[in-house]
């Protein structure tokens, strides 16, 4: 193999991944910024005339772009004639792309808040929490999936005994959500089969704590499921009463108790 060759391939290796491009966008580079930070990192120092041809960035634009990157804090220059430019480490891009992110929203945020709350305040307007009691197994099961189903980021859930219905119900959608990335913590008790305990714990980190009582479930720190009847076994338990939330107050609430009890829980 050539040398040429070696270099081409170790450069393709290099390659920023769709999934990287995405992530960048999302924090605020741009498509020329992306692209001109990856010629950087497969070919080292560049003039900006090299960094337009290498990224394909027009030259018009390739200072503009030089500048933010620079600003942002993921690339550096040096005092040469004509100047070149390198690419700091995406921890120090990252690190810099935060702080920024941080600061214009505090800012933002007592712009908004100095005008907008006096103007709630004087509305007269209360703000209102969607609170529900729900009543039976079935109905409660049904919002629990439903939950699961559309949680973003995290789900808590905790279970003294859940049927094999539920769980054989649950278990797509849990896979589903492991599968991107969601975090899943299950509390159960020892009542649990050890069937339905093997098949939950592939997708999500459980744990047992002997007499848990109660139970619920918290998803993205917002919404939350609390039972308050018996122990949801028999998937047609008529007796069974819950309250649904839509009130991040009674979900942090939930989750502290969450917390406490996962302590001194044993893991499966």
């Amino acid at each position: 193999m050539t040398d040429l060759n070696i270099k081409t391939n170790r450069l393709d290796r290099m390659s920023i991944s769709d999934k990287t491009r995405k992530a960048l966008e999302k924090i605020g580079l741009t498509s020329y910024e992306i692209r001109t930070f990856s010629s950087l990192l497969k070919t080292g120092e560049l003039t900006a005339s090299d960094l337009s041809q290498k990224s394909g960035v027009p030259y018009s634009k390739i200072y503009e772009v030089l500048g933010t990157l620079e600003e942002k804090g993921w690339i550096g220059s040096d005092d040469s004639r004509p100047t070149k430019y390198f690419a700091k480490s995406p921890s120090t891009g990252l690190e810099t792309t935060k702080q920024k992110m941080q600061n214009d929203f505090l800012q933002n945020q007592n712009i908004i808040l100095n005008e907008l709350v006096p103007l709630y305040e004087k509305s007269g307007t209360s703000e209102r929490s969607d609170i529900w009691v729900l009543s039976g197994a079935i109905n409660i099961a049904s919002k629990i999936l439903e939950m699961v189903e559309s949680c973003r980021n995290e789900v808590m859930i905790a279970l003294p005994e859940a049927g094999q219905e539920l769980v054989r119900q649950a278990l797509p959608k849990l896979r589903a959500l492991h599968d991107k990335g969601v975090d899943i913590k299950i509390l159960t008790s020892d009542k649990m089969d050890k069937e339905s305990l093997k098949a939950i714990s592939r997708v999500a980190t459980v744990k047992i704590k002997k007499g848990l009582f109660g139970g619920g479930i918290i998803s993205d720190n917002r919404y939350v499921v609390i039972l308050l009847g018996p122990e949801m076994g028999a998937m047609n338990t008529p007796d069974l009463v819950a309250i649904w939330a839509d009130h991040t107050g009674l979900a942090g609430f939930a989750r502290q108790y969450f917390e406490y009890l996962l302590k001194d829980s044993k893991v499966v």
